[in-house]
């Protein structure tokens, strides 16, 4: 199995964690980065076992403007200091994965100010992206050329200039020589040309085929990044906003929808996932209600992907972007200030770490929901005795969810406590792993961790709730389905749409449709309580729609 398919990731800005000043003068190298040696206890209780590192090279500011890809920035210290840590990262178990920033460059990039200094005699004017010397730009130089998304200050290079890319490979090679690295985030990937991926695939896999290529990509088919000739995944963007806002809406129809998408549409693909980074605001500060947190790390670590925690989130710190800085996203932090071991959330993640890398159903075992409703969620990872339910009750009160097996020694991974088979019963703001285990399997699991009472912390303010109105008397009701959202409903016909028979349509709405025939085709009509309609058409209209891959339904509201 590949490396990357059991990894647990920790993402660490270095600039930030490593207390670097926000510009770079110039002068002697200063190690800051060799801090990091600190955290590797911290993270061994987390069970990670690779590091993702944000911009490592020199740089002008925030690391994304390179000047130079084969030297550590002098503000955290020198490729020795750097090649140290990754020796003692990698003799704890811990994979290293960096940073390539390859759409763009700073203006300090040597070839730029070659450009600059000597102008349309420079050697380098091909190494830039649409470098016109007929215009002009902010900085006032003769010539204006392409950037990232206009920001004058990152210079975007052209990826199809032999020479840019022979450059640039030999920079991925010295990483790989000098500091062994184990894989590369691709920054910007949307913004990059395909041939260049399968040019820089083509040479690092030739070198390491276990070194692993992951792509920034917010937006689109992660497909078309991620596949065999190019990348071998993606940051799973869609998922991070689903992971949040399901809590926040109280919504699990939302985040359940987007991993039923991605399990039809990615096949054998492993995204990255995370809850929040570098560039978002802090999942603390994200939540309504830090009485999620413990579940949101419970779905991120089960869902099928590569989890990943922001460092410092573990500790459940806060950040907001402030007047388009992010410097409250990347703050530094000391391991000896943060106090893991009366932390109940840094806790439950040490636990969760344990159990997660105990089990293979939750790394790579399939993944199928079981009942999903707005405050409560349900779905397996794996097959046979292996398999882990993941349960989540995000309500302020007890619900139950369906334990859908028989047999005896049935446990939550997370709390060690044992459940019957049957219906499991969550309190409020819970989550669970149910899976068959041992006493000895839960001693290993839980014998490094501390036991904290999880604080109870107020919700935050919310739009004030009108009061609902008074109940009809049942008598004067006709019969109707319950009150359905939406959502639901669009999660209900993504089960039925291929099998949309009157039979199966009672069942799961709990009543049977009005039916009307509109020539050679079957018409269902369902109303729902808030005026939400559902019309579906059955054949031949249905067989039609499936050859083309569209849908025989329509919701109106």
């Amino acid at each position: 199995m590949s490396w990357e398919k059991s990894a647990l990731f920790y993402h660490i800005y270095p600039l930030g964690l490593c207390g670097a000043p926000w510009e770079n003068h110039g002068g002697e190298p200063v190690d800051r980065i060799s801090c990091i040696h600190e955290w590797i206890p911290h993270l061994k209780k987390m069970h990670v076992n690779a590091i993702y590192f944000s911009p490592l090279w020199e740089s002008g500011t925030h690391g994304y403007d390179t000047h130079d890809y084969t030297k550590l920035d002098r503000r955290l210290g020198t490729n020795a200091d750097f090649a140290r840590l990754c020796d003692a990262l990698h003799a704890n178990g811990i994979r290293v994965v960096i940073d390539g920033v390859f759409n763009h460059v700073g203006r300090g990039f040597f070839a730029f100010q070659d450009v600059l200094k000597n102008g349309q005699n420079s050697p380098y004017c091909s190494w830039f992206c649409n470098l016109w010397f007929g215009n002009s730009n902010r900085f006032g130089d003769p010539f204006s050329y392409e950037s990232w998304h206009g920001c004058e200050e990152l210079v975007k290079l052209n990826l199809r200039n032999n020479d840019v890319v022979t450059y640039l490979e030999n920079a991925i090679l010295g990483w790989m020589d000098q500091f062994h690295i184990d894989g590369i985030r691709f920054d910007a990937a949307d913004c990059i040309d395909h041939d260049f991926f399968r040019r820089i695939r083509h040479t690092v896999k030739s070198k390491n085929p276990e070194c692993w290529l992951m792509g920034e990509l917010i937006h689109g088919n992660y497909a078309q990044f991620a596949n065999p000739d190019m990348l071998d995944s993606s940051t799973n963007y869609e998922c991070w906003k689903g992971i949040w806002s399901s809590h926040n809406d109280k919504n699990y129809f939302e985040i359940n929808y987007a991993m039923n998408r991605q399990k039809d549409i990615y096949p054998g693909l492993m995204l990255y996932n995370f809850a929040d980074n570098h560039d978002v605001t802090r999942l603390a500060s994200q939540l309504r209600d830090s009485r999620h947190l413990p579940l949101v790390y419970a779905l991120l670590y089960a869902m099928p992907g590569i989890p990943s925690v922001y460092y410092g989130s573990e500790f459940g710190i806060q950040g907001e972007k402030q007047q388009g800085s992010d410097a409250n996203l990347r703050p530094e932090l000391h391991i000896a200030d943060m106090h893991p071991e009366s932390n109940a959330l840094t806790q439950f993640l040490y636990r969760l770490g344990a159990a997660y890398q105990a089990r293979e159903a939750l790394q790579t075992g399939s993944f199928n929901t079981v009942e999903v409703r707005n405050q409560q969620l349900c779905f397996k990872r794996g097959d046979g005795d292996g398999a882990v339910y993941c349960m989540l009750n995000l309500a302020d009160c007890p619900s139950d969810l369906p334990l859908p097996e028989g047999g005896d020694g049935w446990y939550d991974l997370i709390s060690g406590t044992p459940v019957n088979c049957g219906r499991v019963n969550l309190p409020p703001f819970t989550a669970m792993w149910v899976t068959r285990t041992n006493e000895e399997e839960l001693r290993r699991i839980h014998a490094d961790v501390e036991t904290v009472d999880v604080p109870q912390p107020e919700e935050k303010p919310a739009a004030e709730e009108q009061p609902a109105p008074e109940a009809e008397s049942a008598e004067n009701v006709p019969e109707r389905p319950a009150e359905m959202t939406a959502a639901e409903l669009v999660w209900k016909l993504a089960l039925l749409d291929r099998c949309m028979t009157r039979e199966k349509l009672t069942e799961a709405f709990g009543v049977e449709p009005d039916f009307k025939t509109d020539g050679a085709n079957t018409v269902y009509e369902f109303t729902f309580e808030g005026g939400v309609k559902l019309r579906l058409w059955g054949d031949p209209v249905l067989r039609a729609a499936l050859a083309y891959g569209d849908r025989a339904f329509e919701i109106m509201l």
